[in-house]
């Protein structure tokens, strides 16, 4: 019966991080998830290294306390179809809305993050700028390259497709993303 009382005071006392499905937050208060690259904020250097590991990059831009961002981390992303597209396809950089740490964008700006999100025009969190392979010149911002944005928190079927969409380079067809989206929908549904 004590091993019992021991036992259940020690999973009471567990912190929330470890709870199924959740992820953990890192001291600025930011979602880490396993997926999450650790870099130096360097756009071109990060695109480089994401290239050699022959993985998409993509930019995800979160702020403390964001209900959306903690839906699509302990949610969405969770997901095994959608955490196995993430893992094996993906090389995401996070990048905090409010952040002071600098980060270099492509076309050599350096600005703290709170900076080059208000230069990106970012508003929402999360928002993720998915990037091209090769960045058309050197004068070319992370914003003004992207090419495809997904502005806000979404379901599994609306996240699965774009992630898909753009492995399949879907913005170099004439598919439009919501056509794309809503004919796999449909074999989604039935599914």
């Amino acid at each position: 019966m004590f091993k019992n009382f021991l036992l259940a005071v020690a999973l009471l006392a567990l912190p929330a991080s470890l709870s199924a499905g959740e992820v953990t937050l890192g001291e600025d208060g930011l979602h880490k998830p396993e997926w999450l690259q650790d870099t130096f904020l360097d756009m071109r250097e990060d695109l480089a290294e994401a290239n050699e590991m022959g993985l998409r990059m993509a930019i995800i831009i979160e702020q403390r306390g964001c209900i959306y961002c903690t839906r699509m981390h302990n949610e969405v992303f969770p997901i095994p179809e959608i955490d196995a597209i993430i893992t094996d396809n993906y090389y995401f950089v996070q990048i905090n809305m409010f952040g002071d740490l600098e980060v270099t964008d492509f076309d050599g700006e350096v600005l703290s993050e709170r900076d080059i999100v208000k230069k990106w025009a970012v508003f929402f969190t999360p928002t993720t700028l998915f990037m091209p392979e090769e960045m058309p010149d050197e004068s070319t911002s992370a914003a003004q390259a992207a090419v495809s944005v997904m502005p806000g928190a979404f379901g599994r079927h609306m996240t699965t497709n774009m992630l898909n969409w753009v492995l399949l380079r879907g913005y170099d067809t004439d598919e439009h993303f919501q056509k794309y989206h809503a004919r796999m929908f449909e074999t989604q549904r039935n599914q």
